[in-house]
């Protein structure tokens, strides 16, 4: 494979995650305007708790693309499992953005709403194995750590996109009341129409040599064989528990603690929310490549050591502030704390399991681990809201990064590879 078709095989196999993520981070950016669209009106806190719970039910279906599309990809190639997971996820943005609201079909709204987002949940699931693994793959084992940072730079890209589509519709093109009455159905259409695209990238995407040496030899794969490397699995439990938390709080579940309980205005809370994740989104590469220097394990022990010790001294402050420019800051402090997980993720991950089984090792523990904390993360720090011990979550923060810290210090020392590369 020549730089040339590796950089675009890097660039096609990340961007799916771009309009992947547009889709999914634009029920959550858009819930303050359309949760009232699907249930029965009542407190503002209820509706956000309800489209909340949708939101973690989305969750529910990650496993299962996990397990389909990991095997997808491991028999067919890579290239199948990601086109397959993006038709998917926009099947299910067209069926949100057409569904008529609570006070014109009744409880079918809701249903409507819970079943695309159970199938958007299983392109999601899938989509990130074969990504991670697809790139993991074609990457130079000297910058794989950077080239791996580009996966969440796409993700990211994607949250910022659906932001951006709501900062536009707010300070330029509607009114907050058009945007609660019909706007907030253009980002899930746009999402819809952005497919065309992606599969247009991925129309030549080359598959890497360590695939098609497998296929080749018709080595066997699935979950029994996935079941083998039981240390591997577990270390991807461990691993992702306390990074999904940190990720998901304080990206998806920021926007509404500025909103809901700091006391800053939607479209305050969106700028804010928007530019800590520019920054993230830049240092993700920057983070990366120090990985590729110093290796693996100490950006994951020193993200797990500041996250199960800074994050209630960090929330703590950060309850306290209503200044936009220290709500910021501190925002985009937890963020960099984070990159010490969400840089290298995919392809400390990759680097566990041989070429035949990779995709499902790496796609279905972990859709199973983010499926049980990253997708109740919002919920629960929205519960403890309700029962009036807000604090707590913080604590509950802190514990998942513990996990992913013991888990972290089991990792060998020394650098890391695909096992092809040995």
């Amino acid at each position: 494979m020549t730089d040339f078709e590796r950089i675009r095989g890097i660039f096609a196999g990340s961007a799916g995650n771009l309009l992947e993520y547009f889709d999914w981070y634009v029920y959550s950016a858009f819930a303050l305007y359309f949760a009232h669209s699907f249930f029965p009106r009542s407190d503002p806190t209820a509706e956000l708790l309800q489209s909340a719970a949708v939101f973690a039910v989305g969750f529910l279906m990650r496993p299962v693309g996990g397990w389909l599309m990991g095997l997808v990809a491991d028999r067919y190639g890579r290239k199948k499992a990601l086109t397959l997971s993006v038709g998917a996820m926009c099947a299910g943005s067209l069926a949100i953005a057409a569904c008529p609201g609570y006070e014109t079909i009744g409880l079918a709204a809701p249903v409507v709403l819970v079943l695309a987002r159970l199938v958007q949940g299983l392109s999601l699931g899938g989509e990130y194995g074969a990504s991670a693994t697809y790139i993991a793959e074609v990457s130079r084992p000297e910058n794989r750590g950077f080239w791996s940072g580009f996966l969440y730079v796409t993700l990211v890209m994607g949250q910022l996109a659906a932001m951006a589509v709501l900062l536009l519709m707010q300070y330029v093109l509607l009114t907050s009341a058009q945007i609660t009455a019909w706007g907030w159905r253009i980002p899930f259409l746009l999402g819809a129409v952005g497919a065309v695209l992606i599969f247009w990238l991925r129309r030549n995407m080359e598959a890497s040599s360590s695939f098609k040496k497998v296929a080749r030899e018709h080595q066997e794969g699935g979950l029994h064989v996935m079941l083998r490397h039981r240390r591997a699995v577990l270390t991807v439990v461990g691993l992702t528990s306390g990074g999904t938390v940190a990720f998901y709080t304080y990206t998806i579940y920021m926007q509404k603690f500025l909103a809901n309980s700091l006391g800053f205005d939607k479209e305050q809370a969106t700028l804010i929310s928007a530019a800590s994740l520019v920054v993230f989104c830049i240092a993700q590469p920057l983070f990366g490549a120090l990985s590729d220097r110093i290796g693996r394990r100490p950006l994951l022990i020193a993200f797990g050591l500041v996250g199960a010790l800074g994050t209630v001294p960090l929330m703590s402050v950060l309850s306290q502030t209503r200044s936009a420019w220290g709500a910021f800051a501190l925002i985009t402090l937890a963020l960099m704390m984070a990159s010490g997980y969400t840089s290298i993720n995919a392809v400390v991950k990759a680097e566990l399991f041989p070429t035949r089984i990779r995709a499902l090792g790496v796609a279905l523990p972990y859709a199973i681990t983010v499926s049980l904390f990253g997708g109740t993360a919002e919920y629960i720090a929205l519960w403890f809201r309700q029962m009036g011990h807000e604090n707590y979550f913080a604590w509950y923060v802190s514990a998942c990064a513990l996990i992913t810290l013991l888990t972290a210090l089991t990792l060998p020392r020394g650098d890391t590879q695909l096992p092809e590369d040995a």
